[in-house]
């Protein structure tokens, strides 16, 4: 009778953690695809995208863009000294690489049409929350926004 009562104790045990794994499974793929790690974007077409990132500093603004079109990219870097209002930018030109897993990667190998001995690269992952894509820099974490966002506010 005790093995009888241990061996149902068991299988009832073993059900109860398997139903645990596969509720706290699901609470993890939920919140992964919240943070944009689990979003399958291989459909989304992004084609003359453009990406906006604005750092605001206490003695000059940083404004970046990242300008997509086919595999070749634009990346334009521009500093506005508030102090003096003067405005200064970079452009750069090169390609980028979309593989299948979100991952986006620019190699910026030009300066106004001019090669430069060590491109500018970076790592972005793709992610989409409410219809809006982000880019999320892999190396510093930098937000870059989709320009259309920021032209609905």
């Amino acid at each position: 009778m005790k093995k009888i009562l241990c061996l149902a104790l068991m299988i009832f045990s073993g059900l109860a953690v398997k139903a645990q794994y596969g509720s706290i499974n699901a609470i993890l793929d939920k919140l992964e695809e919240r943070r944009g790690i689990n979003q399958n974007l291989k459909d989304v077409n992004i084609d003359n995208a453009k990406f906006v990132l604005i750092k605001d500093f206490e003695d000059h603004t940083e404004r970046s863009f990242l300008v997509i079109k086919d595999s070749l990219a634009t990346y334009v870097e521009m500093f506005d000294d508030k102090k003096t209002g003067e405005s200064a930018s970079n452009v750069f030109s090169g390609d980028i690489v979309r593989t299948q897993h979100n991952i986006i990667s620019l190699r910026a190998d030009k300066l106004e049409g001019e090669k430069i001995i060590l491109p500018i690269t970076k790592t972005f992952l793709m992610t989409k929350q409410k219809k809006y894509l982000y880019l999320l820099d892999v190396n510093t974490k930098e937000r870059w926004v989709e320009e259309s966002a920021l032209n609905q506010k």
